[in-house]
């Protein structure tokens, strides 16, 4: 019971901030886009969905740990993290370039 309360808070906790990202910082959805910022050194903080194809995922972690780049892994499939974003499509992963306003880049990497 407390473990699962814990993940959901943590989970609301990754959304809020996610939100703070998506209205006052700049990122790029989408797996093209970020790869794109992982090799350009653009790119600050990864987050993949839970459901990123096996081979997407190993490539997008591998450009990560050569960029020194944080990767979290959201506990939710693609459809859950394009809400998450405020958007009305699937996205399986985003870079975020500038967080703004937000502190997910200090909170979540200490999390982990």
């Amino acid at each position: 019971m407390v473990a699962t309360k814990k993940t959901k808070k943590a989970h609301e906790n990754i959304n809020s901030r996610l939100a703070l990202v998506m209205k006052s910082g700049k990122y790029t959805l989408g797996y093209k886009t970020t790869i794109k910022s992982i090799t350009t050194n653009k790119g600050k903080f990864i987050i993949i969905a839970n459901n990123c194809p096996p081979l997407r995922r190993s490539e997008i972690e591998y450009y990560a740990m050569l960029a020194k780049v944080g990767v979290h892994h959201f506990n939710g499939n693609n459809v859950d993290l394009g809400t998450a974003c405020g958007k009305y499509y699937r996205v399986s992963c985003l870079s975020i370039v500038d967080p703004g306003d937000s502190d997910i880049i200090k909170t979540v990497s200490g999390d982990q």
